[in-house]
């Protein structure tokens, strides 16, 4: 520091510090004027780059353009048409707001920036180049809406340059964005141009089937054919989107995308929610693909926490945190066989060089078929006992009687292949079941009803207690949550300053590390204010007995018993899903049998 007297900072080097946080590659700066442009209620949107934004960002709308008398202070630090007052900013609705976008823009690019209002016969055009203004606006031709044009971007920041990675990165980072928001923004056309060559070319879509035809191809058709569509809305809460089933699952939560009142954000206590809905039916470590929209009272959520506005804070995020998570679960738990199907453009490739690789548990979506069990079942009466008889009689293994007009969504069985698969017959083609996975769903489901029938958690006191060393912050969350442990069945207390005491714990958590739960609660609550460790350690121990009361491979099953297990899971939730996140059960069409054996009809 050359000396310590204190000094205004010069108003080109504001706006480059400003740029460092709006700014950051040229991902960022398409971002900013794709959010302006939506602000500006643009139906089109066309986006031409080059040299992965680096050398040209173009973005072209037909929104409602910019007064002329308007386009310098576009281009001045907080100078916005968004905001009035502070009251405003309690109840933001736009996308922008801060007015840092553009002449942050204009401090490290060469910018213009021409407009046209639907009043004027003309449009105007204003330029800067390193920060400054240059000229007066001047007349130029512009159909009505705006046109921003960045070229040479940080060319006067030449050190922020150097820690750009290459064109193709770049470019993948904004064709990130514009696909985000083409996620959000159904009723917008985008158009992507990358070195004077179309990338992405969206017409606007109206309709649940047309967003549909979108989604495909933002995210893939597996995706769309393979996921589960919600809407409901609660407590002036509204959630909808679109639910990867686990067949979509991925290794990284990379095709997660959130929106909170049309903001694409990324938030932790969303994404806690999703993967808490989710833990029943993926494989450890594999993490769910959703498009999720949250839509709420402004006024509730704070959108001034962070400088590029990609996050979000609820003032009731515990709340929030139970609605999302309540209504995936129960919209996943609906994904049975036989519902009528979410609308899908057409099934993915079934061949490939090893023969059929079959879409796991389609069809999904969001009904349930009511079928009465008319055969016996097996059934775990208790959580370590198998109830049920031995294989029927020959003569009880008949096949469905004739006056059934319309098979059950999975058919009825046609036999045992290799002691490990049903192969049943149904009104689309032949059913595969996996019958141990099959029946291990059942049985989880069955245990998890019967536990949550109990009417409360069954408790039993420690005979010595455990005690925790805590630190200030730890003791305090365990006084603000005493009823969220009760609730769990644990009796936690503050014995002094830093110390806890652990004197009853849920019955079925014996024998566990409970000093380990209680800290990693402590954790949970810290981060999101809630937890359900307790809970989570429950399944666990029900999904162990159900996995090992489940019918084994190589059991021998008699039709009765295989036809008992299909209506069995036609009823059961997650139905499709055994425990650990595998399909139970997949669908071979007459088409696709068809096409194996290269029949036509």
């Amino acid at each position: 520091m050359a000396n310590g007297r204190i000094r205004p900072l010069p108003p080109q080097l504001v706006s480059q510090i400003a740029a460092g946080e709006v700014i950051g590659r040229p991902a960022s700066l398409v971002k900013e004027l794709l959010e302006n442009s939506l602000d500006a209620g643009a139906t089109r949107i066309v986006v031409e780059v080059e040299q992965g934004g680096v050398r040209l960002i173009r973005v072209r709308d037909n929104g409602s353009g910019i007064h002329p008398n308007d386009l310098t202070l576009a281009l001045t630090r907080h100078a916005t048409s968004k905001l009035a007052r502070f009251d405003d900013l309690l109840h933001v609705a736009s996308l922008g707001f801060r007015g840092e976008a553009l002449p942050s823009m204009a401090s490290v690019a060469r910018l213009t920036l021409t407009s046209r209002i639907a009043e004027q016969e003309t449009g105007w055009r204003i330029s800067g180049d390193g920060g400054t203004p240059v000229g007066e606006p001047i007349p130029a031709p512009h159909p009505v809406g705006t046109t921003v044009e960045a070229r040479d971007l940080f060319f006067n920041v030449p050190a922020r340059r150097k820690f750009l990675r290459g064109e193709r990165t770049e470019f993948g980072h904004i064709e990130d964005s514009v696909r985000r928001l083409a996620l959000n923004r159904f009723a917008v056309g985008f158009n992507l141009w990358h070195n004077q060559r179309v990338v992405l070319d969206f017409e606007p879509a109206s309709g649940q089937e047309a967003w549909l035809r979108r989604v495909v191809v933002l995210l893939g058709r597996e995706f769309a054919t393979a996921s589960q569509f919600v809407d409901r809305t609660e407590m002036g809460l509204r959630l909808w989107g679109w639910l990867g089933l686990p067949a979509v699952s991925r290794a990284q939560p990379d095709q997660q995308y959130f929106f909170v009142n049309s903001r694409p954000v990324r938030d932790r206590t969303l994404a806690h929610a999703l993967r808490q809905a989710y833990q029943d039916i993926l494989y450890q470590g594999r993490h769910p693909a959703a498009v999720l929209h949250l839509e709420l009272d402004p006024a509730v959520v704070d959108v001034n926490v962070h400088p590029a506005k990609q996050e979000v804070r609820f003032r009731e995020a515990s709340l929030i945190h139970e609605f999302v998570r309540r209504t995936v679960q129960a919209t996943l738990a609906e994904a049975r066989p036989g519902a009528t199907p979410a609308p899908v453009v057409q099934a993915g490739e079934r061949l490939g060089a090893g023969g059929f690789t079959g879409r796991p548990g389609a069809p999904y979506g969001t009904g349930q078929a009511g079928l009465p069990l008319e055969v016996r079942e097996r059934l775990l009466a208790t959580y370590g006992e198998l109830h049920g008889s031995e294989s029927a009689p020959a003569s009880e293994s008949m096949a469905p009687p004739a006056s059934v007009a319309e098979p059950p969504p999975l058919g009825y069985a046609l036999g045992q292949l290799h002691g490990c698969y049903v192969l049943a017959e149904n009104a689309a083609g032949l059913v595969m079941v996996d019958m141990h996975a099959a029946h291990e769903r059942v049985l989880y489901e069955r245990l998890k009803t019967a536990l949550a029938d109990e009417g409360s958690v069954k408790t039993q006191a420690l005979l010595v207690p455990v005690t925790l060393a805590v630190g200030d912050r730890e003791r305090q969350w365990v006084e603000a949550h005493e009823a969220l442990f009760a609730r769990a069945g644990l009796d936690v207390a503050v014995l002094g300053p830093e110390t806890v005491v652990v004197r009853q714990i849920p019955a079925a958590l014996a024998g566990l590390d409970i000093a380990a739960l209680v800290r990693d609660m402590l954790a949970d609550l810290a981060l999101h204010e809630q937890s359900d460790r307790p809970e989570r350690a429950t399944l666990d121990l029900l999904a162990s007995l159900a996995c090992h009361g489940a019918v084994r491979a190589n059991r021998p099953l008699n039709l009765l018993e295989m036809n008992a297990l299909l209506r069995a899971m036609e009823r059961t939730d997650h139905g499709g899903q055994c425990n650990h996140g595998r399909p139970t059960w997949i669908q071979l069409t007459l088409e696709e049998l068809d096409r194996l054996f290269r029949r036509g009809r």
